[in-house]
């Protein structure tokens, strides 16, 4: 997925949120890239075919904001074909999401991380006679984007992540950053690292990374809410690439996408392969393929492989999750709720991914999660 800048900008983050049944494109702080420098609009990915079958009226969702330019750009080609109906993401955080769906608010919630065994049993108060589900949808790198002045490329590995993060490195010209980088002149400008404020999927993947392939750095259990000491809080992906890109010295994550859209330089990870792995949709595809199904039945969730050694697979990589009820969901929105993401599963709705800073859900994993939304009940 190492796209070109400036395809970068023309794609990422579209702002959209629906409202009155039409898409109304809205300024997010700096995430707001649906119009060029002339103020006119930029053009939208071609939507394909799209099947709006009974599809009507309001449909709600929310979460994820990993996923937020990917489920903007659906939004748009879908609403464009289906007349009449409306589609309103409320880009938020993945608890958020849950909190929302298991509350019976909306039609589904995007998650970076699959439901907890809690969460699945809360479910079956909304999801009559089922529960939630947990359908992949959008994959991609999490990248470690820097502003460090005069350094344009810089590799790191899991454990200079961790103790970065972890407060123990606390300046760009450290003698562990030294030696990853051979030839590049790095300041001894303070490091300001930021991470999220919210209850984050981000966070937990990227803690899940670190505790994986970094167990003797980091010592704190992958979880959403950040927990090492020290560092900065930004709200949602848009907040921490906000940061970094007006700090000298800073370091944070977030969804590739929004590093394009920002400009921001990215890390490359040295894994152990032959060469430093790039934050891009083909090489984070490479380390989602070799995810094995978790979920059992209709549910599909992932159990990634954080410590890859793949040449070329980037290992920091997310997938978020639609989340639904396999049975129970309303009447009035679940042929909605079909139709709408038939598309992004379809052909056409995963090509946007690749093209927009994100990685396609491998062929095999996405026939099931065909499968699992024709039998949504």
């Amino acid at each position: 997925m190492k796209l070109q800048r400036k395809n970068m900008l023309r794609a990422s983050a579209l702002g959209a949120l629906v409202v009155s049944g039409a898409l109304v494109l809205t300024a997010c702080g700096s995430d707001d890239n649906t119009k060029t420098a002339d103020g006119t609009a930029k053009p939208s990915a071609a939507a394909g075919e799209i099947k709006c079958d009974d599809a009507k009226g309001k449909l709600l969702a929310s979460g994820s904001s990993a996923q937020k330019n990917a489920v903007e750009l659906w939004i748009k080609n879908y609403m464009a074909a289906c007349s009449g109906v409306e589609v309103n993401y409320k880009s938020s955080s993945s608890g958020e999401g849950i909190v929302a769906f298991n509350q019976g608010t909306v039609g589904f919630a995007g998650s970076d991380s699959a439901l907890k065994p809690e969460q699945v049993e809360e479910s079956k108060k909304i999801c009559t006679g089922g529960q939630g589900i947990n359908l992949p949808m959008v994959g991609g790198p999490v990248a470690l984007g820097f502003n460090v002045a005069g350094v344009d490329k810089l590799n790191l590995d899991a454990a200079t992540v961790a103790n970065i993060f972890n407060d123990k490195i606390k300046k760009w010209d450290d003698e562990a950053i030294k030696k990853l980088n051979p030839g590049v002149t790095l300041p001894s400008t303070a490091i300001q690292a930021f991470h999220r404020s919210d209850d984050s999927g981000t966070t937990e993947n990227v803690t899940k990374y670190l505790k994986a392939a970094a167990p003797d750095a980091w010592p704190h259990e992958a979880a959403k809410k950040w927990a090492a000491p020290g560092g900065q809080a930004a709200s949602g992906s848009a907040g921490v690439a906000a940061q970094v890109k007006q700090v000298d010295g800073a370091i944070g994550y977030f969804e590739l996408s929004f590093a394009g859209s920002q400009g921001i330089r990215t890390v490359d990870l040295n894994t152990g392969a032959a060469a430093p792995v790039k934050a891009s949709g083909e090489n984070a595809s490479k380390a989602i393929a070799a995810a094995k199904i978790a979920g059992t039945g209709s549910d599909l969730a992932l159990k990634l492989d954080y410590t890859t050694k793949s040449e070329g697979a980037y290992p920091l990589v997310l997938v978020t999750y639609e989340v639904v009820c396999d049975k129970g969901n309303k009447a009035e929105t679940l042929p909605t709720v079909k139709s709408f993401l038939n598309y992004t599963a379809s052909d056409a709705g995963q090509k946007l991914l690749l093209e927009n800073g994100y990685a396609p859900i491998p062929a095999e994993i996405n026939t099931k999660v065909r499968e699992a939304i024709n039998s949504l009940g």
